[in-house]
């Protein structure tokens, strides 16, 4: 696939954010039905909903010989976490799940994994702050800010 219709695909979804079931959302949940689609891309919408995410991390968890440095690498860590939550709403979230049952249908095993790759573009630190021994930092993503990138580079 040619690397500019990789950037019109992804931003045929980072527009549309699979917003189905998305509690994040705080914009009109109507947005999905006032994207259209075409060859090209997509045009624009009447509204641009902002994206909200919080990651956390243990301080106590965390590597470091003292509170300070412990509390820095759950800082990276909580935003770590929030960008995962962003691209999760973003892109969408690849689930897989086993189970397993013996022959007289007793469950032996049930697994999950998630899986999530993706690009965050245009994402800001709203907050960071500690509270206790979690340390939390909150994100917000205009989804504007997407929309005006990949109109830039032509790929709307």
């Amino acid at each position: 696939m040619k690397f500019s219709n990789l950037i019109a695909c992804a931003a045929a979804l980072s527009v549309s954010f699979m917003t189905a079931g998305c509690s994040s959302l705080l914009s009109s949940t109507s947005f999905t039905r006032d994207i259209s689609y075409t060859d090209t891309g997509v045009h624009r919408p009447d509204e641009f909903p902002i994206l909200h995410a919080t990651g956390y991390a243990l301080i106590s968890r965390q590597p470091g010989k003292t509170e300070a440095e412990r509390e820095i690498m759950a800082m990276r860590a909580s935003k770590i976490e929030a960008y995962r939550e962003l691209t999760e709403q973003v892109n969408g979230l690849y689930l897989k799940s086993a189970t397993v049952l013996s022959g007289n249908t007793r469950q032996v095993r049930d697994s999950v994994s998630t899986e999530v790759e993706g690009f965050v573009h245009g994402a800001r630190v709203i907050r960071q702050y500690p509270a206790g021994d979690t340390y939390a930092t909150e994100l917000e993503l205009d989804t504007k800010i997407i929309y005006d990138l990949y109109d830039i580079r032509g790929a709307l």
